[in-house]
């Protein structure tokens, strides 16, 4: 009953608290105008609440057609596209840091209200279209009994896995549909607290190191720097010994990593603070330079001194590094994957960015997968929206998480609310939209 009623009152305070409205949407790119800090007793926390797509399918430009290839798992996360076109798809949710005031239970209830009600799978799901011809009509449980699984890279022959506490690597032969044993233990990764408990990863391209992002295990550091430890970064994992090494440090969230093609320049999706305005931190996208420091806890986007943090490092804040290019305040990017030449004009030559929505501004943002455009290896205009209608009528349908390209020409959704994974493609003569 007291919590019962505490929630009542917190959802009293809530609906005060969004009736003030939020400021005009987000800036974009990379120099976005930011506003000034807005604090109160509680930050606007609204979140679509789920309904089923029936009939209706995601929207997506014309000349592309969208297909759920696959439904009814257990919270989909991510994906990768093996050798032979088989796709693997992490099931399974983490993390369960527990509340530390009055104002996170609640923001722990509105989230709850906006999440699918499936159980974690904990596995990895292959799906094969064994004829090529668009349906995936085989589905196999490649590994069960996993740890939230969720970043995958694929080096040779072995397949590494990014469980919440955990890298494991399985042996690999392109065609298995099922792993030949138990994994092999490559490296612990923080896993006490998980307060951000997802684990993105990549390989480098020379497939000698494994790339692991780690987040906070707090909003703005309220559980104590100490906490933190090997928080808030992304690793460097050698891939045959297990050693690791900080890369990166100052990022909040890194919730996607990808190298971009032809080069060996790591970028990254970063996830930042909430609760000083429906407009601030913008999420961003990112080059990420070795031993560079992006700003977290004591500053967001370059030098902008975060007021909550004490005390304040005035060495480390002159040292933060400005990001390229801003996603627009809690869109919630998970999904990252460089387009290729397959894809056709105008999304040739960029980045898709899958963004899971907000749940702390009045007017929702995100609940898409949008385009970043390149030119000359870097971010150059406008987000152009790729894969929308996931909000109806002020409802979520779905929410993107990872985005994946698949070699062929084909952009790999996993939406992790109506537990779908879609595939986008350009058209091709008879091609139509449909569902498995």
């Amino acid at each position: 009953m007291k919590r019962r009623a505490f929630l009542m009152t917190g959802g009293a305070m809530l609906a005060l608290s969004a009736c003030s409205g939020d400021p005009p949407a987000p800036e974009y790119g990379p120099e976005p105008t930011l506003p000034e800090p807005q604090r109160g007793l509680l930050p606007s926390m609204v979140i679509p609440r789920p309904a089923g797509w029936g009939d209706a399918l995601p929207t997506v430009p014309e000349g592309y057609t969208i297909t759920a290839i696959a439904t009814d798992f257990g919270i989909s996360r991510q994906t990768l596209v093996l050798p032979n076109g088989d796709i693997l798809v992490t099931e399974g949710t983490g993390g369960g840091a527990p509340a530390l005031r009055p104002k996170d239970l609640i923001a722990n209830f509105i989230k709850g209200l906006g999440k699918s009600k499936a159980p974690s799978g904990k596995r990895l799901t292959l799906l094969r279209d064994a004829d090529g011809d668009g349906v995936y009509e085989i589905r196999t449980a490649f590994a069960e009994d996993l740890n939230a699984p969720y970043g995958l890279a694929l080096i040779g022959n072995a397949l590494y896995v990014a469980n919440q506490d955990e890298l494991v690597r399985f042996d690999y032969r392109v065609g298995q549909t099922e792993a030949s044993g138990p994994p092999a233990h490559v490296s612990d990764l923080p896993s006490a607290i998980n307060h951000h408990w997802t684990k993105a990863m990549t390989a480098s391209p020379d497939g000698r190191f494994l790339y692991v992002g780690i987040g906070s295990n707090s909003n703005i550091t309220e559980r104590g720097m100490g906490a933190e430890a090997d928080r808030a970064m992304i690793w460097e994992i050698d891939a045959q010994t297990g050693a690791h090494r900080q890369y990166a440090t100052g990022l909040r969230n890194p919730t996607a990593l990808a190298f971009q093609p032809g080069t060996a320049q790591l970028w990254a999706a970063v996830n930042e603070r909430d609760e000083i305005g429906p407009n601030l931190v913008p999420d961003y996208l990112t080059s990420v330079r070795e031993g560079g420091f992006y700003g977290w806890p004591y500053s967001y986007w370059g030098q902008n001194i975060d007021p909550r943090v004490r005390p304040q490092d005035p060495e480390k804040v002159a040292a933060a590094i400005r990001p390229d290019y801003s996603l627009g305040s809690h869109v919630a990017a998970l999904g990252l994957a460089f387009s290729s030449p397959a894809m056709g004009a105008p999304f040739a030559e960029g980045v898709f960015v899958g963004e899971h929505g907000s749940w702390n501004r009045s007017t929702p943002v995100g609940y898409k997968v949008i385009f970043v455009p390149f030119r000359d290896g870097r971010p150059a205009g406008e987000p152009i929206d790729f894969v929308t209608g996931f909000l109806h009528e002020g409802r979520a349908r779905g929410r993107p998480v990872g985005v994946t390209l698949d070699p062929s020409g084909a952009l790999i959704v996993a939406d992790d609310l109506s537990n779908t994974i879609w595939r986008v493609t350009p058209n091709q003569a008879g091609t139509e939209a449909g569902r498995p």
